[in-house]
């Protein structure tokens, strides 16, 4: 069982490992990079215009009092050991980066006095400028804010978002940064956010079948956009959210996506992934014009796509796993069992679907099944239903009740494969 009394041991520990190991790391960097030739910057004209603000070195530097504070807010060992990795990964990152791409800042400060001039001094003591992209300090932001949004509530998460976004600014405003620095610590603290959730662990699939053919063709297309970002930098973004994908089929499983039982997604994989969400969103669209946004099954079930307009039913069962709970079904019960598109759950997935499924139908009378389109997802667990609901049909029974319901649903042979052996369990 977890104290308070172990959880203030452990990070008084940790934070004794933490602090030299932050400041030698990020120390000794600076100071190599400080002896190079020739280093570039990269600095966008309308960059010049950002004013100095002297007073933003406040919230500037209290980024550093958060990040010792982080690690006794954490209710269990288990968390702060997960904080523990993120920040030491966030240095090891940004240290990387300063070495492989190193970058310069290049304005000149004016002569600061009072306070702000005595904070300034303070850090120019171990802070050469030459630590750039990544931006150490927004990568660290990123991963304290998320940190300390999950223990507050109501307004204190309004203060602690405000207050973080002033840190992020300070870096501009302390003329610390560039805008590229910025950037590039974003991505990376999303991209650690991402690696290392809040709760869970990663489960290791190898993938086969279809699965393997889709992770094969994202893959294909991670190695065209890396290509473009020859071309275009901006490339990088649709990179990282198709190799993520990619990941999700190859490996990870639809857990890869982030989206829980209520239908959020994450904030880490909401960004990370919007290029590929977005790309299915217009396809979903593209598709959807052609398509009944409803159809009856049986029994108070409907069959539906990603709902663009209020829901009638009483209740919602939600499939996808690409998409966050759409605004239209905000005012109905919701619950949500993620998938992956175009590929068949595993059993375990199958069974908590049907069974929250038959939950919303005994306590609400009237549930719509959606997906993406309404199609596969949908029609597999709409099909696995009617078995469950009416033993003596079988396989080939609810499909063709399903086809007559939905005509363009599509039904594999890996889906029918599962379909036979929910049949086999059911009924045992």
């Amino acid at each position: 069982m977890t104290t308070r009394r172990s959880v203030y041991r452990q990070g008084i520990g940790w934070l004794l490992l933490l602090a030299p190991f932050f400041f030698l790391t990020y120390w000794q960097v600076n100071q190599f990079t400080a002896g190079r030739d020739n280093i570039s910057s990269l600095v966008f004209e309308w960059e010049r215009h950002i004013p100095f603000v002297p007073l933003t070195i406040i919230p500037y530097w209290s980024l550093d009092l958060l990040y010792g504070l982080s690690l006794f807010v954490c209710t269990t060992l288990n968390e702060q050991r997960r904080l523990v990795c993120k920040l030491v990964l966030a240095s090891l990152i940004a240290c990387i980066g300063f070495l492989l791409f190193p970058l310069q800042f290049t304005f000149t400060r004016p002569e600061i006095t009072g306070l702000a001039g005595w904070l300034f001094g303070q850090l120019e003591r171990f802070d050469l400028p030459y630590n750039q992209s990544p931006s150490l300090h927004i990568i660290l932001c990123w991963l304290l804010w998320r940190h300390f949004h999950r223990h507050l509530k109501g307004k204190w998460q309004a203060l602690n978002g405000g207050w973080f976004l002033l840190i992020a600014v300070s870096v501009l405003t302390t003329w610390q940064h560039h805008f590229i620095d910025v950037i590039t610590g974003l991505a990376v603290g999303m991209v650690i956010d991402w690696l290392i959730p809040g709760q869970g662990q990663w489960r290791w699939r190898i993938a086969s079948g279809k699965r393997k053919i889709l992770a094969t063709r994202y893959l294909f297309g991670v190695l065209a956009c890396l290509a473009g970002t020859f071309v275009t930098p901006w490339l990088w973004w649709p990179t990282l959210a198709l190799l993520i994908v990619a990941l999700a089929y190859g490996a990870l499983g639809v857990e890869a996506l982030q989206k829980d039982r209520t239908g959020r997604l994450t904030p880490a994989a909401w960004w990370l992934l919007f290029p590929w969400r977005l790309g299915m969103m217009l396809s979903m669209h593209c598709y959807t014009r052609r398509l009944p946004a409803v159809s009856p099954l049986v029994d108070g079930l409907f069959l539906g796509a990603y709902p663009c307009r209020p829901v009638e039913q009483q209740a919602v069962l939600d499939l996808t796993g690409e998409f966050p709970r759409s605004h239209a079904s905000q005012d109905v019960v919701y619950c949500c069992v993620p998938m992956l598109d175009l590929v068949k759950p595993d059993y375990d997935t199958l069974y908590q679907a049907v069974g929250s499924l038959e939950q919303l139908r005994i306590t609400h009378g009237s549930v719509l099944i959606h997906c993406a389109l309404g199609l596969s997802r949908s029609a597999l667990v709409g099909a696995a239903w009617l078995l469950y609901r009416y033993p003596g049909l079988g396989v080939d029974d609810a499909v063709d009740r399903l086809r007559k319901t939905r005509p363009q649903v599509v039904f594999t042979s890996e889906h029918l494969e599962l379909l036979k052996q929910w049949k086999t369990e059911v009924t045992t």
